[in-house]
């Protein structure tokens, strides 16, 4: 699930997350067998600095871009010469593609997914990098999570990291980060589901067992509260995808009101009637002791360990 494959021969230990409201790095290390969240760091933006787009510019003030990331990188205490990279969810498009027969050679399959997207990207596919994951499996066919997003917007990002001397080798979206989190710590059983709040949007995100099954995403501004997009989202579910209720539920991220992720939570827990859990990365990575942050900066670590932990279990596997 990322825009891009690390080519390298060994993962990134470091991760930049550039979002709207500010950029973080964070850098994973190991105590034995355990990882550990071993720096943080983090740098608020000005308001309109960055605007995620799928199709427009993104990045308006460089200059304010180029002194967070140098001022999260301070405060991290660690600038790395490589790092994967955390960009916004609105800056890329999440499809679940299904297809009845699979194409035995990979060229194939590119090319279907790829004339597949065609009709509901607004831009071109000779503009578009695209990338896909095996989803779940469908009788004789399949599904594929397909992430798709404009070259030149991606190259925005890439280009922040360029002017710190940072290689940007791996791109991801915000909640897939966090999908990958749970993925990377130990997949709960049964149906999952993720709510990912952020300022400028929320992302909802169902799994079963290891397979993205639901993927939805609305930006702020968009008229209908959240609760109802959640209880949308469950009837969806239990209408079209043969649910029957969810093991566990993550919610959190950040708000441009302080209590704002808090009533939301319990917005959702009253609406589904169970137990929501924060999205806490410390319990799958655990800080180092010289390291503290809040419940909002615990949430804002969770895409950002995702990536780097998956990055682990990949090469791992190789």
């Amino acid at each position: 699930m990322s825009l891009f494959s690390w080519l390298a021969s060994s993962p990134p230990d470091a991760a930049i997350e550039i979002a709207p409201d500010g950029v973080a790095v964070a850098v994973l290390g190991s105590r034995g067998q355990e990882a550990v969240v071993q720096a943080y760091g983090a740098a608020e933006l000005p308001p309109g600095a960055l605007v995620a787009s799928l199709t427009g510019h993104n990045v308006v003030d460089r200059q304010a871009l180029d002194q967070a990331l140098r001022t999260a990188c301070e405060r991290a205490g660690h600038r790395p010469r490589r790092a994967a990279l955390i960009i916004p969810d609105l800056a890329a498009r999440v499809s679940l593609v299904r297809f009845d027969q699979i194409p035995a050679r990979r060229d194939d399959l590119d090319q279907l997914i790829r004339w597949q997207l065609k009709k509901s990207l607004p831009f071109s596919m000779e503009e578009a990098s695209v990338t896909h994951s095996a989803g779940a499996r469908i009788d004789s066919g399949g599904e594929f999570i397909v992430v798709a997003a404009k070259r030149d917007v991606v190259a925005e990002y890439e280009a922040v990291c360029e002017s710190a001397g940072i290689h940007a080798g791996l791109v991801d979206i915000a909640t897939l980060g966090v999908v990958n989190l749970y993925l990377a710590g130990g997949t709960p059983a049964g149906d999952w589901l993720i709510v990912h709040m952020r300022p400028e949007y929320t992302s909802i995100a169902i799994l079963r067992g290891s397979d993205l099954i639901f993927f939805r995403n609305q930006a702020e501004g968009e008229t209908e509260p959240l609760t109802d997009v959640v209880h949308q989202t469950v009837m969806y579910y239990q209408d079209r995808l043969s649910g029957h209720g969810f093991s566990r539920v993550f919610a959190g991220g950040r708000s441009r009101v302080a209590s704002g992720v808090d009533a939301a939570v319990r917005d959702i827990e009253s609406r589904l009637g169970s137990v929501v859990e924060p999205l806490d990365p410390t319990t799958i990575a655990p800080l180092v002791d010289r390291i503290s942050v809040t419940p909002r900066q615990g949430a804002a670590l969770a895409p950002l360990i995702g990536l780097l932990l998956r990055t682990r279990k990949e090469a791992a596997a190789a």
